[in-house]
């Protein structure tokens, strides 16, 4: 019946338009809801909502904005059992891998409510002494967000959090896999005074509709998170009118593991980000390089830490792996396993679907070794639970091979020694280094580079992607 579909959000009202798609646990194969779908009468009258709520939203004060935002994290927070069981129901995520991905929705707000306070209005001197310059930043306009599905209340913050600090208004689009926490979320926002028309989120299964989106002349920015090719998409499909675009795309990430390195803590640490989210994960390290003076050693470290990963969704011992989003994913990673065999790589373990559980998207854990990096797993963003495992020699050029890819999102190097340590930071062409430990936060930058993205998220620098910058100069 049509009250039973979960309606989107307009100018803050819930909207239905006779039509629905459903909702996939992909932990249980079983559908758990039908989704209000968009057409473009409804994509047209967001663009709308957001644009007309723009003025007022923009000329808000600070600090009026800001208790509203904080007023937001505590409603969050208050409804934080029904949003984190939302997002395992829709993403089959552990729970404890779904509480992040709302701590750091909460978090995002709670930064960037501390953030519009520090916009800086800087004054210029003037050589001739005539004139006082001076600059002005001012919200952007309508903010067009289009997030993905893997992380999706992580991926709402990195976009409410710069969007309601800024002034700017937005209309949300999540992947039509997880739209539930998204659209419950954003309906707690009008309770904490976040006005009508600010956040409006539509929701759709057809790119041929929601592409609407892009091709209006009201946005000011397209930002998304996604894989390449749909940025690639997306900034094509939005060539209609000059649009700033702040995108974070695929990754194929490398770790290297020297010699020297505390092989144990290498393991754990690669092991454990490469696994979370079954894969599913954006800066997972992908190509494992690993000195052959250890190679043996690293194996059967990382054998032992993914061996005790256990396979499953909602409450349970950690470390716990969750299934990926579809079975044409799971199908698609388990292929890559068996030609990598066939190219001559070795399997250390995992590379099938479990026995248990029977039912849903599930794959086991599995880690590859004899890579070449000419494989077809070493060079593309493998985006599921798959760690290639590549040896080196003191006589390869190392960081060469790292970089040998058309991908810069983020690198992972463990060592022991500071001057290769810093070598590596400076060589690796990736927007993020982290030496020893893999380490993100809200107040870090977050940017890839090459094919990998444009624009940023996280920390101050992500907050003047959703700000104008205005010379005023005035004769004395």
């Amino acid at each position: 019946m049509e009250r039973d579909v979960v309606p989107f959000i307009v100018n803050g009202q819930p909207v239905r338009t006779g039509r629905s798609f459903p909702v996939i646990n992909p932990a249980t194969e079983e559908r758990i809801a039908e989704v209000a779908n968009a057409d473009r009468a409804s994509v047209e009258a967001a663009l709308a909502a957001a644009r007309d709520a723009f003025p007022g939203w923009a000329a808000t004060p600070i600090a009026e904005r800001r208790a509203i935002m904080d007023r937001c994290c505590a409603v969050l927070e208050r409804e934080k059992e029904r949003l984190v069981d939302l997002l395992v129901a829709e993403t089959g995520k552990p729970y404890d891998t779904a509480a992040y991905g709302l701590s750091c929705l909460v978090g995002s707000l709670r930064f960037f409510s501390e953030e519009a306070q520090r916009v800086s209005q800087e004054v210029i001197p003037d050589p001739t002494g005539r004139f006082l310059h001076y600059v002005l930043r001012q919200p952007l306009g309508v903010v067009v967000g289009l997030l993905a599905w893997n992380y999706p209340l992580l991926n709402l913050g990195y976009k409410l959090g710069p969007v309601l600090a800024s002034g700017c208004t937005a209309v949300i689009k999540p992947s039509r896999h997880t739209p539930l926490a998204t659209l419950a979320a954003v309906e707690l926002l009008a309770e904490a005074g976040v006005p009508a028309g600010v956040v409006n989120v539509i929701t759709c299964d057809d790119h041929r509709v929601s592409n609407a989106l892009l091709e209006s002349r009201i946005p000011s920015l397209i930002t998304m998170i996604g894989s390449t090719e749909a940025g690639v998409e997306v900034m094509a499909t939005a060539a209609t009118s000059i649009k700033r675009f702040s995108l974070e795309l695929g990754g194929n990430a490398p770790a290297i593991v020297y010699p020297d390195a505390d092989l144990t803590d290498a393991a754990i640490r690669i092991v454990n980000l490469k696994f979370s989210n079954a894969g599913q994960v954006c800066v997972a390290p992908n190509r494992c390089f690993v000195h052959a003076k250890v190679y043996e050693e690293f194996l059967s470290l990382a054998a032992e830490r993914a061996g005790a990963i256990t396979l499953g969704s909602g409450k349970g011992p950690m470390p716990m792996m969750g299934p990926l989003m579809t079975a044409e994913a799971r199908d698609a990673a388990l292929e890559l396993v068996r030609e990598s065999l066939d190219a001559g790589a070795k399997l250390v373990c995992g590379g099938r679907k479990p026995e248990q559980p029977a039912r849903g998207y599930f794959m086991e854990p599995t880690i590859l070794r004899d890579v070449r990096p000419e494989m077809r797993v070493a060079r593309q963003e493998i985006f599921g639970p798959i760690l290639a495992v590549i040896p080196f020699d003191d006589e390869q050029d190392l960081l060469a091979m790292a970089n040998d890819t058309e991908h810069g999102l983020a690198a992972f190097v463990f060592t022991s020694d500071l001057s290769t340590a810093l070598r590596a930071a400076e060589g690796l062409q990736a927007g993020s280094v982290c030496i020893n430990e893999p380490h993100f936060g809200i107040h870090l930058p977050h940017a890839g580079q090459k094919q990998s993205g444009v624009g940023m998220d996280r920390s101050c620098h992500s907050l003047e992607e959703y700000l104008t910058v205005k010379r005023v100069s005035i004769r004395k």
